[in-house]
């Protein structure tokens, strides 16, 4: 059976979602090829050759993608078993199956590939359920035939670069916040990729030249116990080689005795998923903290040495002119300017097939019929100025990429200061361009969606 396996786009990262599938397949006899379109071109020889083309859908971008290429893949082979894997698979099930989808696997979705794969040799039937979250005993994925590490995202601090490697010790969440993508797949659930494998994907990340890793779970801290057993052992294997994990405000609270101990270990930042600085609208979203909470988790992670990296989603149907006044003005306050990229400060509610926002009223009531070709349901706010700053900003951000965060900052803030409609006094604080202090860690490839 020859298979491949393709990716379009993984937040400039080596992709997971193709090296682990391909180690099992190999293991089921299968001759797999992988491809990150996002890096290099398609191979059409190897498409022509292909009995299954799979492609992994991690998230929103990279399923647009992946529709632009369908086309060209069912020219150049006509016959060829067409899946779509991964997070946003499920989700976007009927629209995959117009585009000519024939397998939809969502969740875990290594063995439904090997059972596919099986299936069109022959050798049994293939996978059933759309959505599977049987605990699996993950293999070594095999990186081998992926682009070189020095081809994806870095890591910079102050004039140090580093080769990055990315790796995942859970999937999926317990926590059910209403606008995560992740929610209406795993309802609550996550699974965990055994600790022998997680060290030994690292382990050849290292020897490929990866001096820093980016774990990828959606959160680091669903599983503590896990996920400080990987730490330590990252660290005594490979002292000098850095780290950054993905945490919720919740439970750096919860866990912050652990925090001091993940910068011994090496972790230089942690991301996390704030998405506003209104109590309301966090309420709304079922995040699970408020705003005092994400001010107090910032001061737990610089007395522990580890940056913040919060993420934001800037606009949604309840902003305000003032409201976005205040984001900024709290970032500034707080001395977070150089902590958040600057994409942070332009990037839309997404409301795509499946959302739990679709639970709100107030949401229903709002959203268009849903758009086939943006995979969303559009929605206009009710103030047509905050539309048009989103624009603005979006325009902004995207025109003076890559500038540093602060000069980014500085050009948003100039433009929200003077916007109709706004409270000029929550941003009565100059901006500034802070120089007196340590620099901070950050991906050249910004966290996106």
């Amino acid at each position: 059976m020859r298979v491949l396996l393709l990716s379009t786009y993984d937040l400039g990262r080596q992709p997971f979602g193709l090296a682990s599938p391909a180690a099992w397949l190999r293991r089921a006899g299968a001759r797999v090829r992988c491809l990150d379109l996002a890096v290099e071109a398609l191979d059409e020889r190897a498409v022509r050759e292909a009995e299954l083309v799979a492609f992994h859908l991690p998230m929103h971008t990279a399923t647009r993608l992946a529709a632009r290429i369908v086309p060209r893949v069912r020219a150049l082979n006509p016959t060829a078993h067409l899946c779509f894997y991964g997070l946003y698979a499920a989700m976007n099930e009927a629209f995959l199956r117009r585009l000519g989808g024939q397998t939809i696997l969502g969740g875990e979705f290594e063995a439904g590939l090997v059972a596919l794969a099986r299936e069109l040799a022959g050798e049994g039937s293939g996978p059933k359920p759309l959505v599977s979250l049987e605990r699996q005993r993950f293999v070594v994925p095999e990186r081998d035939d992926l682009p070189s590490l020095a081809r994806y995202a870095r890591l910079r601090l102050g004039d140090d670069e580093r080769t990055v490697g990315y790796t995942e010790a859970t999937r999926g969440c317990k926590h059910r916040c209403r606008h995560c993508p992740i929610v209406p797949v795993y309802e609550g659930r996550f699974r965990v990729v055994q600790k022998d494998v997680v060290l030994a994907d690292v382990r050849r990340q290292v020897e490929a030249g990866a001096r820093h890793i980016t774990f990828g779970d959606p959160d680091f801290f669903n599983g503590p116990g896990h996920a400080m057993t990987i730490v330590r052992s990252l660290a005594a294997e490979h002292p000098g080689v850095s780290y950054d994990v993905t945490i919720k405000i919740e439970h750096l609270i919860r866990h912050g005795e652990w925090l001091p101990e993940l910068a011994a270990t090496g972790c230089l930042f942690v991301t996390s998923a704030v998405e506003s600085v209104d109590d309301r609208v966090l309420a709304l979203l079922d995040k699970g903290h408020t705003r005092a909470d994400f001010l107090h988790a910032v001061r737990l992670c610089r007395s522990a040495g580890v940056a913040l990296h919060p993420t934001f989603v800037a606009f949604h149907p309840w902003l305000s002119v003032a409201g976005y006044q205040d984001l900024l003005g709290l970032l500034e306050q707080e001395d977070l300017v150089d902590q958040v990229s600057p994409v942070q400060l332009a990037i839309r509610l997404l409301i795509p097939a499946g959302s739990k926002l679709l639970e709100l009223a107030e949401i229903r009531d709002l959203v268009e019929d849903f758009d086939p070709a943006a995979l969303v349901y559009p929605w206009r706010h009710a103030d047509p100025s905050v539309d048009e700053l989103q624009r603005v900003v979006n325009e902004t951000v995207r025109q003076g990429a890559p500038a540093p965060p602060a000069e980014a900052f500085a050009r948003v803030r100039r433009i929200a200061a003077r916007w109709p409609g706004g409270d000029p006094t929550r941003l009565a604080a100059p901006a500034a361009l802070w120089t007196d202090r340590a620099p901070i860690p950050y991906l050249t490839e910004p966290w996106y969606c």
